[in-house]
């Protein structure tokens, strides 16, 4: 494997690579800035924010998958040539969304403070991560439109278009959650769940501006003219399903991350919020070329082309590690200044210093693992990705995390050391299975 990039080809990852990774920013930068926030409201509010949101991204994963299962036939649809039908997935993925949402969203709101109840049960923390979850749940709807959407429009290589309403809308968050969040004009504010309330806002207002624009440029592509047949449906459902399995097991472990960490102190349970934000900060640029991925290998499966399918995996590896290592540097350099912006309390940032540095050597070690994940997808092994990545969680790193953190005394650094080890061997492993290639005869 050469360590040079083509520079055709690095144009060609860069130009649909680029705009999914300013999108992805710009939704980590916002639970950055919504983070910052409520940092100034206390500990116990940030502590209950994060609960909430990880609450919150446990019932959405089950219908973020329908992104990869629209992203990866919209994208072999374009690979064949079937330009007229390139929006058919798109618009099963959306009747998908409505039929699963709306009961989502009705069991998730009537179950709020059970659900929260079983991450903590302390007081001040609920009582903050409660009504945030609870205004989370209004935009379920929104957010699975939203991701099919963003399939759709990354499956044609036009990732530009949801970056631009992305930008929009997460303008509008800051702006309505600070408003929401502190009070203006007379208006008192809600307090922590005022976050909430603004991203659901927030939500709804780009998954309207997402059906205009794709109302407008995509009806020659079949968009809202015609429904795809049964089998195709079942077909994306196929996609679809293992990828949502394995970010709603993802969503759960994280929150049983949270449960683990809560044993071990309220302390600890805000600067793990703080420090898996700014973990999703530096991850996401990988994630979104590792979605380029997903369409630049199913294209090329697509034309019938495995070897160049093979090449874009190892290629967008090599990139994406260059990019997360850079991003590490002011962290590593610099931990107490970044720190500070969320962490009010010194004692809590003097804590929190090494388990930031070694987020980021963890992450750099996991790039492969992560643009691997997405490739698969390209390929149509979600199964395998589903397979692999739960039990790397669930039989490796809680258990491992429970037995070094509160049994053992580790705390939060123990943990993320046993964090680091996970994320190295998920590499070694995903990238085992990428070089093997039986995923070229995976038909979808």
């Amino acid at each position: 494997m050469q360590l040079a990039i083509d520079r055709q080809r690095l144009n060609a990852i860069l130009a649909l690579g680029v705009p999914i990774i300013g999108g992805m920013l710009s939704q980590s930068l916002l639970n950055l800035v919504d983070t910052a926030m409520v940092g100034a409201l206390g500990g116990h509010a940030l502590a209950g924010v994060g609960i909430g949101s990880y609450a919150n991204f446990m019932v959405v994963a089950l219908v973020i998958g329908l992104s990869a299962g629209v992203q990866t036939l919209v994208a072999r649809r374009r690979g064949e040539g079937r330009h007229h039908e390139a929006a058919l997935p798109l618009n099963g993925g959306l009747l998908l969304a409505l039929l699963l949402c709306l009961p989502l969203t009705l069991i998730a709101h009537q179950g709020a403070s059970g659900l929260v109840g079983l991450i903590s049960d302390a007081p001040e923390v609920t009582a903050a991560a409660v009504p945030y979850f609870e205004y989370r749940t209004l935009a379920i709807l929104a957010v699975g439109l939203n991701v099919c959407f963003r399939g759709y429009w990354n499956g044609i290589n036009r990732s530009l278009v949801y970056l631009r309403i992305l930008v929009v809308t997460h303008l509008l968050n800051v702006a309505l959650s600070y408003v929401l969040i502190f009070g203006a004009f007379g208006y008192a504010g809600l307090g922590a769940p005022g976050a909430g309330l603004g991203t659901s806002l927030a939500l709804w207002v780009g998954a309207i501006l997402c059906a205009l624009m794709t109302a407008r440029n995509a009806r020659q592509n079949g968009f809202l003219r015609r429904m795809p047949a049964i089998d195709e449906i079942a077909g994306m459902l196929r996609l679809s399903l293992p990828v949502s399995l394995q970010q709603l097991m993802f969503a759960i472990s994280v929150t049983m991350l949270f449960w683990i960490i809560a044993r071990i102190g309220t302390d600890e349970l805000a600067i793990a919020h703080v420090l898996i934000h700014l973990a999703l900060f530096l991850i996401l640029p990988a994630v979104g070329l590792g979605m380029a991925a997903t369409t630049l290998v199913s294209q090329a499966l697509g034309r019938r082309q495995p070897e160049q399918a093979c090449q874009w995996g190892w290629d967008i590896v090599k990139l994406a590690t260059l990019v997360l290592m850079t991003l590490s540097v002011p962290l590593v350099l610099f931990p107490e200044a970044i720190l500070g912006v969320f962490i009010r309390d010194p004692a809590l940032i003097e804590r929190a210093v090494l388990p930031l540095q070694l987020t980021c050597l963890a992450i750099c070690l996991d790039t492969a693992a992560i643009v691997f994940t997405q490739a698969l997808l390209g390929a149509g092994a979600n199964r395998t990705v589903m397979a692999v990545t739960s039990l790397g969680q669930w039989g490796f790193y809680l258990p491992l995390a429970w037995l070094v953190g509160p049994y053992l005394g580790g705390g939060l650094l123990g943990i993320w050391l046993v964090q680091l080890l996970h994320r190295a061997l998920s590499s070694v492993v995903f990238s085992y299975i990428w070089a093997r290639r039986s995923w070229i005869h995976i038909k979808i």
